[in-house]
């Protein structure tokens, strides 16, 4: 079998392309590389080469038509909650006409398509009484990162109404581990590991009571091959249906590193949720999935990853 991922140089794509190798199918990897030449190594490794292409260009389609998967992995977006805040425009022209460019061009060859959610932004602010949150939660998106995500199920059930496409859709929680950039703005697992392993400050943004559900890469990554094959036009919620406050987060990560020290607080900032965290009994239902990696023993890995990289 054929397996096409895009932003396959991306953190959960990097590990998704493993996988797929390792399965045995035939991989190859669109991704622009704005944020992922420090994962080409893992791929090179893996034996699969990247075409350097931005999924909003028709070269994308031609690629995807010429090569003919008979699986396409989506991962490939803008995801930076607060830059699509700065720039809905962008973050549109990124998320909605990039992935449709690739589900046109999926649509022609008849591949099956397994897309990236975001099992928070879309919900948005939700009912505090309707903790986890369940794939029939209202959908409520407070930024345009979360809006291009919601409208992406639009388009997935519109291809399916007018040419068949095949496609499962996975709202993740927020996903961390090993290859995760902490150089970058999102990513807080990374971004606090590596500044306390160098014995650097590390800022809370708020109070730091706001709550996430960390889910661990290799579980995603299992729910999305087994999506490859289950789940046919449906939208699943990908996490461990547990709350995480960035406050506790910091004191597992520190103490995992040895660090005895305070983080900075700084005021919050916009369009972020002040709590999130996913019900996956409709994955394990249909697609057989249920989160194995505990926080504590993935975190120590995510920081293990770290320290080599140093």
């Amino acid at each position: 079998m054929k397996a096409l991922v895009t932003g396959g140089a991306g953190f959960i794509g990097s590990h998704m392309v493993d996988r797929l190798v390792g399965e045995g199918r035939e991989v190859r990897v669109i991704d622009n590389l704005s944020s992922g030449e420090q994962r080409l190594g893992f791929l090179k490794t893996a034996g699969v080469e990247v075409d350097r292409l931005d999924i909003r260009e028709v070269q994308s389609a031609k690629l995807i038509e010429s090569f003919r998967p008979d699986e396409i992995y989506h991962f490939a977006a803008q995801m930076d909650v607060r830059r699509s805040v700065v720039d809905p425009i962008y973050d549109a022209d990124v998320n909605v006409l990039g992935t449709l460019t690739i589900l046109g061009a999926a649509a022609k060859v008849g591949a099956r398509v397994i897309t990236a959610s975001s099992g928070g932004c879309i919900y948005g602010e939700a009912d505090p009484d309707r903790f986890p949150l369940d794939e029939q939660t209202p959908k409520n998106p407070d930024s345009p990162y979360g809006i291009t995500k919601s409208v992406m199920e639009d388009y997935l059930r519109f291809y399916k109404s007018v040419s068949g496409l095949q496609y499962a859709n996975l709202a993740l929680g927020n996903v961390y581990g090993p290859r995760q950039d902490p150089a970058g703005e999102a990513g807080v697992v990374a971004i606090f590991g590596l500044r306390l392993l160098k014995g650097e400050p590390c800022y809370i943004f708020g109070d730091g009571t706001q709550t996430r559900d960390y889910v661990y890469v290799g579980d995603v990554i299992q729910a999305f091959f087994a999506a490859s094959c289950k789940g046919e036009g449906e939208t699943f919620n990908i996490g461990t249906g547990l709350q995480t406050s960035v406050n506790d987060l910091y004191g597992i990560l520190a103490e995992i590193c040895g660090v005895d020290a305070e983080p900075e607080y700084k005021p919050a900032r916009a369009g972020e949720l002040a709590r999130s965290c996913l019900n996956s009994a409709k994955a394990g239902r249909l697609l057989g999935w249920s989160p194995q990696k505990n926080l504590d023993d993935g975190l120590a890995e995510t920081v293990e990853f770290l320290r080599t990289q140093l």
